[in-house]
């Protein structure tokens, strides 16, 4: 082990489960080189927290020690543990960096984005991912538009057939536009301190292939400049923007589209000062450009969020479960888009600022742009609900929101 001072990878998910009465900690890795489903002790887990890039292999052995009571840990042990964790891809190691170049690499060579969840989160066969939206968007009544033109929605980035009612009370308003453009904004999962990830790959779906509006996103990322990510890799294994051209190639089969995929990342990691001021300093000139893409009417052009809302209990960083904390974190929720639905941004930033984000609202980035990019439009809240992850006592909100113009 080369390195000494050991850390852990810091985009690996770490999700404590209970499976037949013992608890583990599952392991995600979005680049797929963890095995699918690798889950290790909680006592592994322990030993793996400590390796947070400030410790000698000394240091972990001393530590180690302490854990045990003072049982001796040879440096050998501590030594063949790290090199364990290394082959296994756990440490950000110069293994890791070097494989993970190659995989960047090789994406950023592709003309095209390919299907990342098919075959796992929904079927690949055209016919059958047919069968499914259908299924989701069956029965629900279109309310219509009141002959207003709709600007934007707002609808789920979950797992399709949890999320059902919330796709389908949002994607049943595409069919009341007939949008030439979709400005996609969805969450960068994978990101770390970039606003927003741009990509000029068209993407491949079960259902066909999107195209990309590519003069439009060259546009953006000019005006973006260093707040954009140097890559697109970031929507290499993405879902929240995957699912929303789902559902708009099924809705919307006979427009031709183009689309703008726009990732955005996680404020408090980008921002010195989590505030609306400090982001409308850095983010200006990109969320101007922006506006002016939704404003230019020789284009119809629609913008859909894909987001997700409040993330709480173990799963998320909590010491509580989600049932001791969903009243909470549904007002936060409530109150989100209360402001969303009037545009009002100051007090949009300011509910999530007085709870410090705590609720961790994955959602917000994408909101925070759409809020500040959208003409003049009213809001209506048409579907809300949480949904629990008994095993890891932990749960997530969704909905789904509609703008008119004024």
């Amino acid at each position: 082990m080369e390195d000494t001072l050991p850390k852990i990878r810091g985009d690996l998910e770490f999700i404590p489960v209970r499976h037949e009465g013992r608890q583990l900690i599952l392991i995600r890795d979005h680049l797929g080189l963890v095995q699918e489903g690798r889950a290790v002790p909680v006592s592994l887990y322990q030993v793996m927290a400590l390796l947070d890039g400030t410790r000698e292999v000394r240091d972990i052995q001393a530590a180690l020690i302490r854990e045990q009571g003072g049982v001796l840990v040879g440096l050998e042990e501590v030594a063949g543990l790290l090199k364990q964790l290394d082959e296994a891809y756990f440490l950000d190691s110069e293994r890791f960096r070097s494989t993970r170049g190659k995989i960047i690499e090789d994406f950023s060579a592709m003309g095209e984005r390919p299907c990342s969840h098919c075959g796992k989160a929904y079927p690949n066969d055209p016919s059958e991912l047919g069968r499914r939206l259908d299924e989701i968007l069956v029965g629900v009544p279109a309310e219509g538009s009141q002959g207003r033109r709709v600007t934007a929605f707002v609808a789920p980035h979950i797992d399709l057939s949890v999320g059902r009612q919330g796709y389908a009370a949002a994607y049943r308003h595409a069919r009341d536009s007939a949008p030439t453009r979709v400005v996609v904004l969805g969450v960068g999962h994978q990101m770390e301190n970039d606003f927003f990830c741009l990509t000029a790959k068209d993407f491949e779906t079960p259902l066909g292939v999107v195209r990309t509006d590519k003069s439009v996103v060259e546009n953006l990322t000019r005006a973006g400049g260093d707040i954009v990510a140097p890559n697109d890799f970031a929507h290499r294994s993405e879902h929240s923007i995957e699912f929303q051209f789902l559902f708009l190639q099924h809705v919307l089969e006979e427009v031709s589209l183009k689309v703008v995929p726009v990732l955005c990342g996680f404020l408090q990691a980008c921002l010195s000062d989590y505030s609306r001021q400090a982001y409308l300093e850095r983010a200006k000139p990109f969320l101007e450009t922006l506006a002016d893409v939704l404003a230019d009417r020789t284009e119809e052009t629609l913008i859909i969020a894909g987001v997700d809302f409040s993330h709480v209990g173990p799963k998320f960083g909590h010491d509580r479960p989600a049932t001791q904390l969903t009243d909470e974190s549904e007002a936060h929720d409530r109150r989100l888009m209360e402001a969303l639905c009037a545009l009002d941004a100051d007090q949009f930033w300011e509910e999530s600022r007085r709870v410090n984000d705590q609720f961790n609202v994955c959602g917000f980035s994408a909101l925070a742009c759409l809020c500040e990019v959208l003409p003049a439009s009213d809001g209506k809240v048409l579907h809300y609900e949480t949904w629990h992850e008994e095993p890891t006592r932990s749960a997530v909100s969704f909905g789904a929101m509609l703008f008119e113009e004024k």
